[in-house]
């Protein structure tokens, strides 16, 4: 569950048309979904490469904990810089730099090369323009569109994000089944057209009180985490996603080696990907739905128990069909758990604070998952993966136990109250 949507919902006090004709956020959410799709599909390229080419999960590991490393070392200062810069020029750097990686990934592998420390560099530089990227995004969101239209547009938001899972994944597999480097070059290309559309873009992506004179980047990073550990239910809700963020790294590596280890190609994980693309773009939208008639403790509560058990269970099969069916089911719970939990952030969230808070909540549920990734190879390595995936579902169990035991979770509602400030109806 990634609970990182900072923002108050902000913008225009008047009546204003439908969201599919604000200009201003379709070409936002599709320039966005182009750069979400070409990190997606490079994500998913980087350990099939390792794997299949480099015969080792350790390297895959290690890439992946590059790739991961600017969750725990960027996402702080990324919030402040997004905070006091301006934002559309910010997501229009990220692609850039994005574009330099891969297609600096692109130029190795054509000549020959498998150079994993190349290969960390380029995945770190990637990850880190995706983390600033996501947080210029979600702030921008609330000053684009009207209040009315907010939770319409986060959940479109979710569902394309899920939409770039279930596309990406396949799209990634077929390319590499091809050859090595095609993946990278879609994803330099997606990067290129995320460049077009941002550009166009005439609206304000900042509240106008959140240009004001700033201090130094140390003093409004501290304000920003003093806010949120101030909010009781997203300390808690924040510190037990992320151990869920650590174990489902375990999971997305565990996944494919069960797919080698039975003999079946790497475009089975493309296709076990996309099954997960759908249910979680059915989550997100039936987050809206669920965050009207579902308390929201109650659903971060089932979200948990939920993945507990379909974790478990991956442990049990290497059925392409019914890991399918496992990975759809645990991406529906997170996609509707983004919507839910990301929806009582924004609305407590104030304008002014949108990218710090985003990015203190992003440090504090994924800033692990580089060793999360990196602790999956050397699990994978000694234990082997059914009973990886087993420790895996077990560490899950008591998480969802944990959540239904504590009083502010339990509690825990969105109320129209929220919506004003920075109070915490936990």
């Amino acid at each position: 569950m990634d609970v990182t949507t900072g923002g108050a919902a902000t913008g225009p006090a008047t009546a204003a048309p439908p969201l599919r004709r604000n200009r201003a956020f379709r070409l936002l959410w599709t320039g966005a979904g182009f750069s979400v799709l070409g990190a997606r599909v490079s994500a998913v390229a980087y350990p099939l490469l390792l794997v299949w080419h480099g015969g080792s999960a350790v390297g895959a590991a290690l890439v992946g904990f590059a790739a991961l490393l600017p969750l725990l070392l960027v996402q702080l200062p990324a919030g402040a810089l997004v905070d006091r810069l301006d934002r559309k020029r910010t997501m229009i750097w990220c692609d850039v730099l994005a574009l330099v990686a891969v297609a600096g990934v692109v130029a190795l592998l054509l000549a020959g090369h498998l150079w994993v420390p190349l290969l960390m560099a380029a995945a770190f530089l990637e990850g880190s323009a995706a983390i600033t990227y996501r947080l210029a995004e979600r702030a921008a969101v609330p000053n684009v569109v009207h209040p009315d239209h907010l939770m319409t547009a986060l959940s479109r938001n979710e569902a394309r994000g899920r939409a770039a899972g279930l596309v990406g994944q396949p799209v990634s597999a077929a390319l590499f089944a091809l050859v090595a480097w095609a993946p990278f070059l879609f994803t330099a290309v997606c990067h290129a057209v995320a460049l077009t559309t941002l550009a166009p873009i005439r609206a304000d992506f900042a509240a106008a009180r959140a240009r004001a004179a700033r201090a130094r980047l140390r003093s409004e990073i501290a304000e920003g985490v003093r806010w949120l550990l101030r909010q009781r239910f997203l300390r808690v809700a924040l510190t037990l996603t992320a151990v869920t963020n650590v174990l489902f790294q375990v999971l997305s590596l565990s996944l494919v080696l069960i797919v080698r280890e039975a003999g079946s190609s790497p475009v089975t994980v493309g296709l076990i990907g996309a099954a997960a693309g759908v249910g979680g773009v059915l989550g997100a939208l039936s987050g809206s739905w669920f965050a009207a008639r579902v308390p929201l403790g109650a659903t971060v509560i089932g979200v948990f128990a939920v993945w507990a058990a379909l974790m478990s269970s991956v442990a049990l099969t290497a059925n392409p069909v019914a890991l399918g069916a496992l990975f759809a089911g645990i991406s529906f719970a997170g996609g509707l758990a983004n919507v839910t939990a990301g929806l009582y952030q924004v609305r407590v969230t104030p304008d002014a604070l949108q990218g710090r808070v985003g990015g203190v909540a992003a440090l504090m549920t994924s800033g692990t998952n580089s060793l999360g990734a990196l602790a999956a190879g050397f699990l994978l390595a000694g234990l082997g993966t059914t009973r990886t995936v087993l420790v895996a579902g077990a560490v899950m169990a008591g998480v969802a136990v944990l959540a239904a035991a504590l009083p502010v979770v339990r509690r825990a509602r969105i109320t129209p109250a929220a919506a004003g400030g920075p109070a915490d109806p936990a």
